[in-house]
């Protein structure tokens, strides 16, 4: 059998989902030749780490329930030091994992809160988060625009400011997607109506966060303190139209309030926020009813087929690394065909043989070692 009976094939669909969105914002051209967003951009572009990263949340509240609690910590840890080896790499691509592994950090106070509790502070982390970050991220060291690094150990408070803040993945805000992949996972993602709820609910919150974005950003009184911070000349459809292509992160340093009512991919607003968040739990929902109602031998075949979302480790690192040019020819955006077969095949075989991906067979091994270890702290 290709997954354990009682492994939710669903989250790992959602999961290769997130790789290979994230995948195609790595490799595919942003812009059409007319100058319009691509589909692929417009589809993966923001959404797919965001869904990386709810999972994440999700990902924690099942290791919970196997009683891995204990080496939360120890995996978290390992997840960011492999993000500061993979930041070596020339690969031109914001690496994801040093923040994956903070957010790891971030949210294990919060594991065991009850649903009641995860929701509602999810809501309020996402208006109060960005707040703060507009706040302190003046007064924080200038962001650098290479992925984190061992080199960046020796400046601490720098790199603490861009994992925390100033970076592409800034964790304080992202913590918000990490509550509600706690929260989701603590419910019975295994019932239809749970899984109705999360396609219904998550396609009405992505949608009104970009309906109301759009509406506020247009007002002549809030376009005009967006545009402070635009080219001269530029109108306020163009600016919108600019940064659909992301943001790095974060809105504007010093820029005005306003732009925290703007949604566009990596701005970490509130109402981006919320249409990522939405966006997530979409997918989420979709791939669990799809695998619900797909029967045993539709779900083993779903378990092959996007058996890549069982490794995303292995894979996402696997990606980066076929991305510097001593083992990758130079970007092509034709070439996402083969990232996807490549990762694909691999996880495909894995989870037909019923393993673990190297990586995640290392990172358990390694936090259940560290956990059981007679001198630790208890």
């Amino acid at each position: 059998m290709p997954a354990r009976a009682d492994r939710l094939v669903g989250v790992d669909v959602a999961r290769c989902l997130a790789l290979l969105g994230m995948v195609a914002t790595h490799v595919l051209d942003e812009r059409d030749a007319d100058g319009s967003l691509t589909t692929a951009q417009w589809l993966a572009g923001g959404r797919a780490s965001a869904l990386f990263a709810v999972l994440a949340g999700v990902s924690m509240t099942l290791l919970l329930r196997r009683g891995h609690e204990g080496s939360l910590a120890v995996r978290a840890l390992l997840i960011a030091t492999l993000g500061l080896a993979l930041g070596e790499l020339d690969t031109g691509i914001a690496v994801i994992l040093t923040y994956y592994g903070v957010l790891f950090l971030l949210a294990i106070p919060f594991v065991r809160l009850p649903v009641r509790v995860l929701l509602p502070l999810a809501a309020a982390w996402v208006v109060a988060a960005p707040a703060l970050s507009h706040v302190v991220r003046p007064d924080l060291a200038e962001r650098g625009y290479a992925s984190p690094s061992f080199e960046s150990l020796t400046e601490p408070g720098h790199l603490a400011g861009e994992l925390l803040f100033t970076g592409y993945y800034p964790a304080v805000p992202w913590l918000a997607y990490v509550l509600l992949g706690l929260a989701l996972g603590k419910a019975d993602l295994r019932s239809r109506r749970v899984q109705a709820r999360l396609v219904v609910a998550g396609a009405a919150a992505a949608v009104a966060a970009t309906l109301v974005s759009h509406w506020l950003t247009t007002r002549d009184a809030v376009a005009e303190r967006l545009l402070t911070s635009a080219p001269p000349g530029q109108d306020i459809d163009g600016l919108l139209d600019e940064i659909s292509r992301g943001m790095f992160g974060q809105t504007p340093v010093d820029g005005s309030w306003a732009w925290l009512l703007v949604v566009a991919p990596h701005s970490s607003t509130p109402l981006d926020l919320v249409q990522t968040m939405g966006s997530a739990a979409f997918v989420l929902g979709l791939c669990l009813a799809v695998a619900a109602v797909a029967g045993t031998f539709g779900r083993r075949v779903l378990a092959v087929f996007f058996g890549a979302g069982t490794m995303t480790l292995t894979l996402y690192s696997l990606h980066v690394v076929m991305r510097t040019e001593r083992v990758w020819p130079a970007e092509q955006p034709d070439s996402f065909r083969t990232h996807v077969l490549v990762l694909l095949a691999i996880g495909g075989v894995f989870a037909a043989l019923g393993r673990r991906g190297p990586l995640e067979w290392a990172v358990a091994q390694v936090s259940g070692l560290a956990t059981r270890w007679p001198g630790r702290c208890p």
